[in-house]
């Protein structure tokens, strides 16, 4: 596939491993065995035997039909909040705690902002019996605070980061810290298709279950395994590069991503990267990222907490350069707007991740044979504060 990564970790020139010495070891490690690991049998049979029988996939492609008859065009959801954990972050962290289990760790570092990833990186965890320790901002740990009870249920160890904003970029910085003083017992999960090669592409593959899903289920219920568009949100990217990733070959697939505008592109609460946006380096990659003059990294916004990250994975800059994927911007209302409407149309309350993708059919028309694929990527129980806010502002 043109699009994949090459044999040093580059998407054109996005990418690669930007990495202090004592970082050496770990990713020298995991780039010498992660393709090694996740094409052996032994896992793909465990890796599918577990994605069927304990995060319930596959995850249905539901035609959501009075949101069709609205924008007059044919609708269909890949509900990944159905998985276990209630995101697609689960499809990544049975992946990656598998790879670890092979490479002989016995301690797991991740890092969340929503809290999603930190969730399911805690259940698994729990599932194989390996300590696990998230970093997560302490301003994303208050407005995420159930997602933050389910990890500590699950036995997991959340450690507020009280550094920059207090939210995802922040809690990433903590974690790196804890893998480069804990190099030999620690693999680090990390939740996007951001950090150092080999992460971006890895995230990627394990991710791509999606859009595999998405063929042969289109296939099912439309007769033909290809879609006109597919829509998905982008904070890092993972969601949107798994619901991709098997059609970004095919050019007659629309692909379009959202990033979070937050108030507005225009003012400075925003975290829209490729927006407002220039190439740099942050944790360990080069990427398009938020920024001032001199290369010091500006503080996202986004009422989303799986949003508000000041950069992109280096897939995504590459695929908005030479223009594969169109990437728009939401702001907090036209997302917010999006999911009351979903909720009262189709009965689905969805995360406020996934708000920002659904918000496109009010931003873009579409035909009356046009079969549009909408990435669900998480349900919204753990936005209900967010929610209950805007009904009583109503």
């Amino acid at each position: 596939m043109k699009y994949n990564v090459d044999e040093k970790g580059f998407y054109g020139e996005f990418g690669g491993a930007f990495i202090p010495e004592a970082m050496y070891p770990n990713i020298e490690e995991l780039q010498n065995n992660y393709l090694k690991i996740l094409t052996s049998s032994s896992f793909q049979t465990e890796y599918a035997k577990l994605l069927k029988n304990y995060v319930g996939r596959p995850s249905p492609l539901y035609y959501a039909g009075r949101l069709s008859e609205h924008y007059k065009t044919k609708i269909y959801l890949k509900r990944e909040d159905l998985n276990h954990t209630g995101s697609h972050k689960i499809n990544n962290t049975i992946g990656q705690i598998l790879i670890a289990r092979k490479l002989g760790k016995t301690r797991i570092i991740a890092e969340t902002g929503a809290g999603q990833h930190g969730v399911a990186t805690a259940t698994v965890c729990a599932l194989m019996g390996i300590r696990c320790v998230v970093y997560m901002g302490a301003l994303d740990v208050s407005r995420q605070a159930p997602n933050v009870l389910r990890m500590k249920m699950l036995g997991a160890e959340v450690i507020p980061v009280e550094s920059g904003n207090k939210t995802l970029k922040d809690a990433t910085n903590g974690a790196l810290r804890d893998w480069i003083n804990n190099p030999w017992d620690t693999h680090y999960i990390i939740g996007s298709v951001v950090g150092p090669h080999p992460y971006p592409d890895l995230v990627a593959r394990l991710q791509s279950v999606i859009s595999e899903e998405i063929r042969w289920q289109l296939a099912e219920q439309e007769g033909r395994e290809l879609p006109d568009f597919i829509i998905a949100c982008i904070g890092g990217g993972s969601n949107a590069s798994g619901a991709f990733y098997h059609y970004l070959d095919n050019e007659n697939v629309k692909l379009i991503a959202t990033e979070a505008a937050g108030l507005g592109i225009d003012t400075k609460e925003t975290a829209a990267t490729l927006a407002t946006g220039s190439p740099g380096v942050l944790h360990s990659c080069k990427t398009m990222l938020m920024q001032n003059d001199d290369g010091q990294i500006t503080e996202p916004y986004s009422i989303s907490a799986g949003l508000d990250y000041p950069g992109i994975g280096p897939m995504h800059s590459f695929l908005h350069k030479i223009q594969r994927v169109e990437y728009l911007s939401i702001t907090d209302k036209e997302a917010l707007d999006a999911a009351f409407f979903l909720t009262q149309s189709e009965g689905i309350i969805p995360a406020l991740e996934s708000a920002h993708a659904l918000a496109v059919l009010n931003k873009k028309k579409f035909g009356p044979d046009d079969v549009v694929v909408i990435n669900l990527s998480g349900r919204g129980d753990k936005d209900m504060d967010a929610y209950i806010r805007m009904m009583q502002k109503k």
